[in-house]
């Protein structure tokens, strides 16, 4: 029997990225059903659907991404779907992305022992020629995954949010995502709930997707070309209190000690880094030390 799918986009003030993703999910090899979206722009984006599939929801007050993704499970589940494709809207699935994803999990899934919670695509960023890791969680923190084009597929912990298929009969086993998380770390817990439910999630290494990630720079430190991701004081407020609330709160025994070192390492990292290259400096060097504090003391109702 064919699977009832639809996808999920979250936009914000980028119409023409918004416009390009949705003719990548229309050009699918496979069909959606439906493309559910979240517009959290000022004003409405004007974004077209040549197969009239777009259910759109406008949010000027900036709903995020956490609770725009869980109004797309809860419609989704309710309208009796099989899967839910999430999106960012700077993503662009290949041609045959979504059928190579339903034919992996066609296949993994025929052993009943192996539940499959979330199958996502190899995600490549050309500005930088760089594949976007997916993430473990190891003691006290989360870590990338080093790709491996040499095999078929391999598992993690979180696959990012963009590009995730969700089977919809896993995501009904536990909470939607904690909307207070808002954007950022989203994809953490919810791929780590899952796993914790006894489900797989896998990355497919033929399937492919490109995505923005982040607004990389090259910089040259001790003789040395890298690319850093570059951010608003918003993005890293958010990423330093959710990743340090996620990280000490998953931690057991010990490892919340050494998780909440490693949380104060990063932090001064990333206000090093910011002190060297960015601008604002002042304030984003702020919304680091308030966002770690705030994840710290686990208060992640506190907005930037």
């Amino acid at each position: 029997m064919q699977s009832k799918i639809a996808a999920y986009i979250t936009c914000y003030q980028d119409q023409e990225s918004s416009n390009r993703c949705i003719q990548a999910i229309e050009s699918q090899s496979i069909q959606v059903t439906s493309i559910y979206i979240i517009d959290n722009s000022e004003q409405p984006l004007q974004l077209y659907s040549k197969d009239n599939l777009l259910l759109i929801h406008h949010y000027p007050h900036n709903i995020g991404i956490a609770e725009g993704l869980g109004k797309a499970l809860d419609w989704s589940i309710e309208q009796k779907y099989d899967f839910l494709w999430t999106f960012d809207q700077d993503s662009i699935p290949t041609e045959n992305c979504l059928e190579i994803l339903l034919k992996n999990y066609s296949k993994l899934s025929q052993n009943n022992d192996y539940k499959i919670g979330i199958i996502a695509p190899s995600v490549a960023d050309k500005r930088t020629a760089q594949v976007v890791e997916a993430t473990i969680f190891t003691n006290d923190h989360f870590q990338g995954i080093k790709h491996n084009n040499n095999v078929d597929f391999y598992e993690c912990d979180a696959p990012i949010t963009s590009g995730s298929l969700i089977s919809l009969a896993a995501a009904k086993t536990i909470s939607p995502p904690c909307i207070q998380l808002f954007i950022d770390g989203i994809d953490l817990d919810y791929g780590l709930r899952l796993r914790q439910k006894g489900f797989h999630n896998l990355i497919i290494t033929q399937a492919i997707m490109y995505h923005h990630f982040g607004e990389p720079i090259q910089v040259k430190f001790i003789n040395q070309y890298r690319y850093i991701q570059k951010y608003s004081a918003l993005r890293y407020y958010y990423i330093c209190r959710n990743h340090t609330y996620l990280e000490t709160r998953f931690s057991q025994g010990y490892y919340r000690f050494t998780s909440l070192i490693k949380r104060i390492k990063y932090m001064v990292v990333k206000i090093f880094l910011i002190f060297l290259y960015e601008e604002e400096k002042t304030r984003k060097i702020w919304a680091c030390l308030l966002g770690t504090y705030y994840g710290l003391i686990g208060n992640i109702s506190q907005n930037w």
